[in-house]
């Protein structure tokens, strides 16, 4: 275990807290810039495994990867530092927004600034796909695998729980079989 600062922890997952506009899912880029390529905390290949085991995890995905990444270089302390810096910043922010909520809940300003933030989120959520399946060596041979996944659970509706419990039957199975 790293002996990371518990306050560098906080402030840096503060810091990403701040910019969590899309949801944890558009943080990704923005987590792996500053805790694989800065701060070298996780490896890419650590930081992929992080991700799996943050969205398989009940609750926030964006709480969950912090709350990983400050267990694994500090123990219970850095996750709790690292948790309430991730969180703390969407609490003040819905803070600040309920209480003048009612004075721009009409402004044609500020849903002017929402309509253009939409298309933005959608490139910071897809972004990481590409980033991700690359460090998870995902190829022309084993592509399909995430594109039946993805269909599955848009198309048919099928749960991502049945979907994670087959990829890890079927990763035991490769196991075995090589």
């Amino acid at each position: 275990m790293q002996k990371i600062n518990l306050f560098k922890l906080f402030t840096t997952f503060f810091k990403l807290g701040l910019f969590t506009i899309g949801g944890g899912y558009a943080m990704i880029p923005l987590i792996e810039r500053d805790v694989v390529e800065q701060n070298r905390w996780v490896s890419k290949e650590e930081f992929v495994d992080l991700l799996a085991i943050a969205q398989s995890s009940p609750g926030v995905f964006a709480v969950n990867i912090s709350i990983f990444i400050g267990y694994k270089l500090r123990g219970i302390p850095g996750s709790i530092f690292s948790a309430i810096g991730n969180v703390l910043p969407s609490v003040i922010i819905i803070l600040f927004v309920a209480l003048f909520f009612n004075s721009f809940r009409d402004n044609a300003i500020v849903n002017n600034i929402f309509m253009g933030l939409r298309p933005a989120v959608v490139a910071l959520i897809a972004a990481p796909v590409f980033s991700v399946a690359k460090t998870a060596k995902i190829s022309w041979t084993n592509v399909w695998i995430p594109i039946l996944s993805a269909l599955l659970i848009v198309a048919f509706g099928i749960s991502p729980i049945y979907i994670i419990l087959l990829a890890v039957i079927g990763g035991i199975l490769w196991g075995k079989i090589n």
